[in-house]
C-alpha cells in the first residue's frame, strides 16, 4: 500500500514520465492565451463599439475555456502513468477519449471556476495587456486632455446590451444544461460551460448597474442609514472586535491559498480521473446526518426548492471541496497535509527561484528587465504548473489506490 509520505517522490515520477506532453499542453495553452489576449486588445477599438465590446467579452470567455481545456489536457496526459488507471484497465474498463472527458469536465469546471473567482486573473490579464499595448495612446490622450477608451474594454459595455446578451446566454445555458442532464453527448457539456461563463461575463455590467442603483436608493432610506450607524457604533464598543476581525482577515486569505485552492484543483483532477462528486449524500454517506438527506429528499417540492435556493452558492463553492477532502482523509490525514504542504512549497519556491534568477542575471542596460522577465516568468510558470498538475494526479492516485486496496474503489464514473 503506497504511503502518504511518498507523495513528493510519486509527484516527481509522474512529472518525469509525462514531461513532454505536459510541456506541450502548457506551451500550446500559453500561445492560445496570448493570441486571444492580443485579439481582445485590438477588437475593442473602432466603429460599432458596443458590438466590439461584446466581442471582447466573448474572447474573455474563450480565454477561460482555453484554461479549462489546457488543465484538462495536462491532467489527461497523466492518466496513463497512474496506478489507479492501470488497475481499471486490468478490470476491463475502457480508456476514455479526451473529448469525452472534456465534455464531462466542462459543466462542473465552470461552476468551480466561477464559484472561486479564478476568472478574476483572466480579466486582470486582459486589462494589463490592453494597458501595455496601448500605453502611448493612453498617455497621449492624457497629455492633450482627451478621453481615452484604453483599459475600459471590460467595463464600457452598455447595461442594456449587457442585459440583452445575458438573457440570450441564460436561454442557451438552460438548454445545454437540460441536454447534459439527459445524457446527450456531442459537446453539449462544453457548450454548457461556454454559456455559463458567457452568461456571467455578459451580465457583469448590467448586474453592476442594477446593484449600484439599488445601493444608491437604499442609502437614502432612514432604516438603512440607522442600521449602518448602529453597526458602526457596535463595532467600536464591542470588546476585542478589532483584534478578532483583524486576525481573521489576515489568516483567512492564507487558509484559502494553502488549503481551499489546492482542494479546488484536486476536485478538477477528480473530474478528469473519474472520482468526482458534488452530491450532499456522498459527503454524508455513512454518518448520522445521512438520514437528514433522506428526509429532505422525501419532503415537499417547495421545501426542497427553498433549501436549494438558499444553499446553492455555498454548495457550489464548498460541497465539491468537502467531498474531495473526505476522499483524501479516507486515505489518512497525512496525505492531505502532504498535498497542501507540497502545493505551498511549489508555489513559494517558484516565486523565489524567479526572483533569484532575475537577480543573478542582473540588468546591465536600461529597460533590459522588460526583455529578460517574460522568458524567465514563462519557464517559472511552466515548471510550477507541471509540478502542480503532477502533484494533484499523485495525490489522487495514492488516495484511489489506498481506497481500492481497502475495498472501496473510487471509480464511480
Amino acid at each position: 500500500m503506497p504511503s502518504p509520505y511518498s507523495l513528493p517522490l510519486h509527484t516527481l515520477r509522474l512529472a518525469g514520465k509525462c514531461a513532454l506532453p505536459l510541456i506541450f499542453w502548457f506551451a500550446a495553452g500559453q500561445l492560445a492565451r496570448f493570441v486571444l489576449l492580443y485579439g481582445a486588445t485590438e477588437v475593442a477599438y473602432g466603429d460599432f463599439r458596443q458590438v466590439r465590446l461584446v466581442a471582447v467579452m466573448t474572447l474573455l470567455t474563450l480565454i477561460v475555456l482555453t484554461a479549462m481545456t489546457v488543465t484538462t489536457g495536462m491532467l489527461y496526459s497523466l492518466r496513463g502513468a497512474l496506478w489507479e488507471m492501470r488497475a481499471r484497465v486490468e478490470e476491463g474498463v475502457a480508456q476514455e477519449r479526451f473529448f469525452r472527458v472534456l465534455d464531462r469536465v466542462a459543466p462542473a469546471f465552470a461552476v468551480l471556476y466561477l464559484a472561486w473567482g479564478f476568472q478574476t486573473e483572466d480579466a486582470r490579464d486582459v486589462y494589463q495587456m490592453d494597458m501595455f499595448h496601448h500605453f502611448y495612446d493612453l498617455t497621449g490622450a492624457a497629455w492633450f486632455g482627451e478621453k481615452s477608451h484604453v483599459g475600459r474594454g471590460l467595463i464600457d459595455l452598455d447595461w442594456r446590451v449587457s442585459l440583452g446578451t445575458m438573457a440570450v446566454m441564460f436561454g442557451l445555458k438552460w438548454l445545454f444544461a437540460k441536454l447534459v442532464e439527459k445524457g446527450k453527448s456531442s459537446f453539449y457539456g462544453f457548450l454548457a460551460a461556454f454559456s455559463e461563463f458567457a452568461f456571467v461575463f455578459y451580465g457583469l455590467n448590467a448586474t453592476f448597474f442594477i446593484a449600484s442603483a439599488r445601493s444608491e436608493w437604499l442609502q437614502h432610506r432612514n432604516v438603512v442609514a440607522g442600521t449602518e450607524h448602529f453597526w458602526a457604533e457596535a463595532q467600536k464598543n464591542m470588546p476585542l472586535w478589532e483584534a478578532v476581525s483583524g486576525f481573521f482577515a489576515d489568516v483567512w486569505p492564507l487558509f484559502l491559498d494553502a488549503v481551499a485552492v489546492p482542494l479546488a484543483w484536486l476536485t478538477v483532477a477528480m473530474l478528469v480521473f473519474g472520482g468526482y462528486s458534488d452530491e450532499t449524500r456522498a459527503l454524508l454517506k455513512g454518518t448520522r446526518l445521512e438520514k437528514s438527506v433522506d428526509r429532505l429528499e422525501h419532503s415537499h417540492d417547495l421545501t426542497q426548492k427553498s433549501f436549494d435556493h438558499l444553499t446553492s452558492g455555498f454548495r457550489d463553492r464548498w460541497l465539491p471541496l468537502a467531498n474531495s477532502l473526505r476522499m483524501v482523509f479516507n486515505s489518512g490525514a497525512p496525505l492531505f497535509g502532504m498535498m497542501c504542504l507540497c502545493y505551498g512549497i511549489i508555489t513559494v519556491a517558484g516565486q523565489y527561484a524567479e526572483r533569484g534568477l532575475l537577480t543573478l542575471v542582473g540588468t546591465q542596460q536600461e529597460n533590459a528587465f522588460a526583455f529578460i522577465e517574460p522568458p524567465v516568468s514563462f519557464v517559472r510558470d511552466m515548471i510550477v504548473t507541471v509540478l502542480t498538475m503532477s502533484l494533484l494526479a499523485a495525490a489522487y492516485d495514492i488516495a484511489a489506490t489506498r481506497a481500492r486496496l481497502n475495498g472501496e474503489p473510487l471509480n464511480d464514473v
